[in-house]
């Protein structure tokens, strides 16, 4: 619990810093010069970077047994935020930013192994419930440093408010490197702590055939799943809300997610305990495609009352994703290839959410019933997905 609490802090602080600046690197970069076309680019590349790399170092960490040196790297990566302030040109600062990605990348299947080798002992629904509420108060958090400075800064927004908000993020870039020193200290060897609880447990040497269509039921659903850009795209052409009203709505949603994770997660460890099998919790993933169905009819609508409930059940979906999404890995892969198990969901997940943005981004612009068919269309596939997926783990 101790080194579960201590990556829940971790979470924290890089998301305060790097969701933070997320909610103003697109119009810091068009201060410095960039263009419309130019600050997706970048923002494209990060991701598919950032993403794809996690291919290879979760391979990477199970060979070479690095998960705390792709963890220390990865987390340090994180200093290009804060000097984005020393950023006096667009290209300067898309270095920083895809820098940004790049760690996240590094550390992210590193990361995910370490908690997962703690959560055998409480569960890990719980434990990935745990960082994810963590994960979403600095989520929150984070952008109201530079919210602060544009309501109360001196220069109106310029380009010295934003380098004075990036600044501030060194402390918390502290913070999140003491925590991680501190976790190191604490447990340097955590997969003892998954060999206690089942030190007789023979385990394959390859990944399962569960895995793979679970990777597969991953990349359908996480593809049907409405970008909230996409969304908030709409709430703008529409004007059903207000400029001020679609941050309000996604910090909602945020806060959505943070509340959710934890009964998910719970729910999770509860139905793997009554199963008696590492596969007993997997029934929980019904949840997502079954509100994902709903969200594209209720989030691309001109009601303000169907776009509150969509925005909510957004939250609770996603709350979904980053909870028992990840759980499940830890309880489908064995140990020695708990990173490339992680690190494939990472690579499968993050390709999917861009085909996925990308598709409904073009169909958006021909066609809005085009969207909401494509989105539900896909998520009914992934509900077929997921009954073959509970007939193959035999629960």
């Amino acid at each position: 619990m101790k080194l579960i609490v201590l990556f829940g802090l971790v979470s924290l602080f890089g998301d305060f810093i790097y969701e933070g600046a997320r909610s103003v690197n697109g119009p810091y970069l068009k201060t410095l010069g960039a263009s419309a076309a130019v600050v997706g680019l970048i923002a494209g590349a990060g991701e598919f970077i950032g993403y794809a790399v996690r291919l290879f170092s979760g391979y990477f960490t199970d060979k070479m047994k690095a998960h705390w040196f792709f963890t220390f790297l990865g987390y340090g990566m994180l200093a290009a935020v804060p000097l984005m302030a020393l950023a006096g040109v667009w290209q300067v600062a898309a270095l920083f930013i895809i820098a940004e990605r790049l760690g996240k990348g590094l550390r992210g299947p590193a990361r995910d192994t370490l908690v997962s080798q703690a959560s055998k002992g409480i569960g890990t629904g719980t434990a990935f419930g745990i960082t994810e509420v963590f994960d979403q108060i600095g989520a929150v958090a984070g952008p109201l440093i530079f919210t602060g400075l544009f309501l109360f800064g001196a220069s109106q927004k310029k380009l010295g408010d934003y380098q004075i908000g990036y600044g501030l993020l060194w402390v918390p870039f502290i913070l999140l490197m003491a925590c991680v020193i501190i976790a190191y200290k604490s447990v340097p060897n955590p997969e003892e702590l998954e060999m206690a609880v089942s030190p007789q447990k023979k385990e394959p040497d390859k990944l399962s055939r569960v895995f793979w269509i679970y990777t597969a039921f991953s990349f359908v659903a996480t593809m049907g799943f409405v970008n909230f850009v996409i969304a908030g795209y709409h709430f703008k052409t529409t004007g059903v809300l207000t400029d001020a009203q679609i941050p309000l709505f996604y910090a909602i949603a945020m806060g959505v997610d943070g509340a959710a994770a934890l009964a998910i997660g719970k729910a999770y460890d509860s139905l793997q305990r009554k199963g008696s099998s590492d596969h007993g919790g997997l029934a929980t993933l019904l949840v997502i495609p079954v509100l994902s169905i709903a969200i594209p009819f209720l989030i691309f609508s001109k009601s303000f009352a169907a776009i509150v409930i969509s925005v909510v059940l957004w939250g609770v979906v996603m709350a979904a994703h980053e909870t028992i999404m990840r759980s499940a890995i830890a309880d489908l892969t064995p140990l020695k290839k708990r990173g490339t198990g992680y690190g494939i969901f990472n690579a499968s997940y993050g390709v999917a959410a861009f085909a996925g943005s990308f598709a409904m981004g073009l169909l958006y612009e021909r066609s809005l019933t085009a969207v909401i068919i494509a989105a539900a269309a896909l998520e009914v596939m992934a509900l077929g997905i997921f009954f073959v997926l509970k007939r193959e783990s035999g629960k």
